[in-house]
């Protein structure tokens, strides 16, 4: 018999068995049991998954004329040469001296032209690896990094149908150890599909994505990799607002979600300060917000505590003690280059309460509360995020809501006008400057007009005495918002340090 690799199927025997796959597809009454017989037969000679393979690879039409006169479609042909080579292979039916043939007529058809085709060798190939792992068939390795670098589409989509299936049947796969490879396999694809996110073809960002997202929540260790989180958690963020609605509905979304929460509690700042622009990207983009609404308990509180300074900040400490000698613009420098996390975690907290409203307060209200009260020196960092937190959501999406606390904020931020820290003192007065709306619209009753009064002599207080520049500057400005808001309601105020 010929060597293995100079295999090449018989004319007769190829007829035979499309003639068997064609009775197969239109039985009559009479023959389906002798039709069953015959596949019994046929699936314990060594050559038949060849001969099914090689059925599978032919091209449109068949060149076997004699299947002319039984009218069956050749792609209805080949598909179920597809189906029985798979079955067979899943039930342990290989015969190793032609699998090596089989295995090299699939990998051409990774990138036929007929996207069913396509699908039915992903199954095949998936099915293969199944049974003997990727590890005695390098040369699909290769096939699939080739076709992922490919600038052709069809080429693109194939490798990805392979992957997404061994993706959802054996995940492990990617991520083992083969002999002769410098890195997993899950370490080679990952740069290329991330590369994909970028793909000026939607059904590619969207294949792309919906592997890595599939992935990920199968084996989440596998972006353990800083360099991969990041671009990672990039991608993730601009494909939330992408054009095409078919990639926003970001595919495994409630997964991905879990998965991104629990970085957020466990992983380093850089990753958090991926995933802060992850939460910002959901807010803005059109994805129904109902697929977060469940989340946001657990969210609300990461954020918040990305508002709080590492215990470990001494910079943020010394930045308290020496920050009289800076001007206002040397101080928000200073924030954005210290506390950057803090304020992407405000800017994606501002973002939620302008899509989900009052919702936001059921939880935040109550860590706002708790931690505007907490005295003592060691306390001021969860203070300071206490008021950050009321400064970012104030004159939201959340207005509504937050009028039903605004007594009880007002008197705690008065208080913390007095704190030991500077940065305290200033924020406390901007946050004042934002709830200036809801304290003027009081003023007309007795309750209210005392509040004004405590809020007017506060300000004026840190205005006169305050030892430290910026928070001068900032109870200054606070106090101006207050006139403005009074002028622009045409609100009349007969108080002896304000005469309009």
């Amino acid at each position: 018999m010929a060597a293995i690799d100079q295999w090449q199927p018989r004319q007769e025997k190829l007829w035979e068995v499309c003639g068997l796959l064609v009775r197969f597809i239109r039985p009559s009454a009479d023959d389906k049991f002798e039709i069953w017989q015959k596949l019994q037969e046929f699936i314990h000679i060594y050559e038949f998954n060849t001969y099914l393979t090689c059925i599978l690879a032919l091209p449109n039409p068949l060149p076997i004329e004699p299947l002319d006169i039984w009218q069956v479609a050749p792609m209805d042909i080949r598909q179920v040469a597809g189906l029985l080579l798979k079955n067979n292979l899943r039930t342990g039916l290989l015969f190793f001296k032609t699998l090596q043939h089989i295995k090299s007529l699939l990998l051409p058809l990774l990138v036929a032209a007929d996207r069913n085709i396509r699908s039915t060798v992903g199954t095949i190939v998936s099915t293969l690896v199944q049974v003997e792992g990727l590890v005695k068939w390098p040369e699909l390795l290769d096939t699939l990094s080739l076709c992922l670098d490919s600038s052709e589409p069809i080429y693109n989509e194939g490798a990805m149908d392979v992957l997404s299936k061994i993706c959802e049947d054996i995940p492990e796969e990617l991520d083992s150890e083969i002999p002769g490879l410098p890195e997993r396999p899950i370490k080679m694809f990952l740069p290329r599909l991330f590369k994909l996110f970028q793909s000026p073809h939607p059904s590619l960002r969207k294949l792309s994505l919906g592997f890595v997202n599939h992935y990920i929540t199968l084996m989440p260790t596998d972006l353990s990799d800083p360099s991969f989180m990041d671009q990672y958690l990039q991608g993730l963020s601009i494909l939330a607002s992408d054009s095409s609605s078919q990639v926003r509905k970001l595919p495994h979304l409630r997964n991905v979600i879990s998965y991104m929460l629990q970085l957020d509690w466990e992983s380093g700042t850089e990753v958090a300060l991926e995933a802060c622009e992850f939460w910002s990207a959901c807010g803005k983009s059109n994805f129904q917000p109902n697929t977060l609404r469940e989340y946001l308990p657990e969210l609300i509180q990461v954020l918040f505590s990305y508002m709080v300074c590492a215990d470990d900040d001494e910079s943020v400490i010394d930045d308290e003690e020496n920050n009289f000698n800076l001007d206002s613009d040397q101080q928000d420098d200073n924030i954005v280059n210290q506390w950057n996390l803090r304020e992407r975690s405000k800017h994606a907290l501002s973002v939620l309460s302008n899509v989900f409203g009052d919702e936001i307060l059921l939880t935040l209200m109550p860590l706002v509360h708790t931690n505007l009260s907490n005295g003592g020196d060691e306390a001021w960092k969860v203070r300071k995020a206490a008021v950050l937190a009321l400064g970012t959501i104030a004159n939201k999406g959340c207005t509504n809501g937050l009028y039903q606390h605004l007594s009880k904020i007002v008197v705690s931020l008065i208080y913390l006008l007095d704190d030991k820290f500077p940065l305290i003192r200033s924020i406390s007065c901007r946050s004042l400057s934002r709830l200036c709306k809801f304290i003027v619209q009081d003023v007309g009753h007795a309750k209210g007009y005392e509040q004004f009064a405590m809020v007017v002599m506060s300000l004026l207080n840190r205005i006169l005495m305050d030892p430290n520049k910026l928070v001068q500057e900032a109870a200054c400005s606070a106090f101006a918002t207050l006139v403005k808001v009074l002028a622009i309601n045409e609100v009349q105020i007969f108080h002896p340090l304000m005469l309009f």
